[in-house]
């Protein structure tokens, strides 16, 4: 065999060999498949979890691919944390409010008055979970971040609410179990239902209004229904975006630094960032439709108001009892530094 035959079957072998050990590799590209309740095309759907799944892939350099199904259509709304302890999906995004009584400690982030807007509002939440304060109730998955919605207020589609009274005998859909039992104390008829049913429900009479933040008013449309808006300050809604602890798991110990790193109090302000923006753009969708506003400022000092919020409060502190007191003073204790 001449020399340069040699040369050539040598570098053959070698290109062969490199080819072999790069078909593993390729071989072993995960796909994490996202479950979220928010619209396919929403700004949420778009800079924050095809954010996320884009910087993921990126920052593992393809290893790992990530499917995003928007819309509730790989879980259902109060299914989909269920769906990340399954497996179904690989992460899960929703509210716990979806999941009555699985996340008592955490709700209490939603009391009225704990926090002014999404950014404040995620920062003492994520920082209540990350002090330690939740970790029985996500025992059976891996939190990615945490965050909310920013306040919720009522809104209305034929008369403006001034006083607590007001809403005797008004269908109301109700975001939490909390806020609905502050609805049937006040006379109205509280009604439970996902967010996404929210707008058919109003257009064909089923509901007269509903308490919610300005991002899901943008959201879901409903500024197109409610032109009467009462900025009372009734919850912040909890939100979370969290792994089956399986799949991270059976993740090699680089790739679960990946997820890490997209992961806790940065991303949870990249949320709050994107819902402070939808914040802004709810209201100001309703100031341009000419809507009428009520803001009530101080709130839970308001003669009227506060009385109803305090006993709201109180009433869910007492209930839940064990830590929730100490939560409640941790997150009040959190807000100057959240506001920051």
């Amino acid at each position: 065999m001449t020399p340069s035959k040699t040369v050539n079957r040598i570098a053959l072998s070698s290109a062969l060999a490199a080819a072999l050990v790069a078909m593993p590799s390729l071989a072993e590209a995960t796909t994490l498949r996202i479950a979220h309740v928010w619209p396919g095309g929403s700004l949420i759907d778009r800079e924050l979890f095809q954010a996320w799944a884009e910087s993921v892939e990126a920052a593992s350099e393809g290893r790992l691919e990530v499917e995003v199904y928007p819309s509730q259509t790989l879980a259902k709304s109060d299914k989909t944390y269920e769906s990340a302890v399954t497996g179904v999906a690989d992460i899960g995004a929703s509210a716990q409010g979806y999941n009555a009584g699985r996340f008592p400690l955490t709700q209490v982030a939603e009391l009225p008055g704990v926090s002014a807007s999404s950014r404040q509002g995620s920062c003492i939440l994520q920082s209540l979970y990350d002090q330690g304060h939740f970790d029985e109730e996500y025992s059976d998955t891996r939190p990615l971040f945490l965050f909310t919605t920013g306040p919720g207020y009522l809104h209305t589609k034929e008369r403006l609410i001034e006083t607590p009274q007001d809403l005797e005998g008004l269908r109301l859909r109700r975001p939490t179990p909390v806020v609905g039992d502050m609805f049937n104390r006040l006379g109205a008829q509280a009604v439970g239902m996902p967010a996404p049913d929210v707008f058919t429900a109003m257009q064909r009479g089923v509901v007269d209004g509903l308490s919610f933040n300005w991002e899901g008013m943008k959201t879901f449309r409903l500024n197109e229904l409610a032109n009467y808006h009462t900025e009372v300050p009734l919850y912040d809604l909890s939100l979370f975006a969290t792994m089956s602890q399986r799949t991270y798991d059976s993740l090699p110990t680089d790739l679960q630094q990946v997820i890490d790193d997209h992961s806790g109090l940065e991303w949870s302000l990249r949320a709050a960032a994107v819902y402070d923006e939808l914040i802004r753009q709810g209201r100001q969708d309703a100031e341009q439709a000419g809507h009428e506003f009520l803001v009530i400022d101080d709130a839970l000092e308001h003669p009227e108001w506060g009385p109803v919020l305090q006993q709201t409060i109180d009433g869910y502190l007492e209930e839940v009892g064990g830590e929730a007191g100490n939560i409640y003073e941790a997150a009040m204790a959190l807000r100057a530094e959240c506001a920051a």
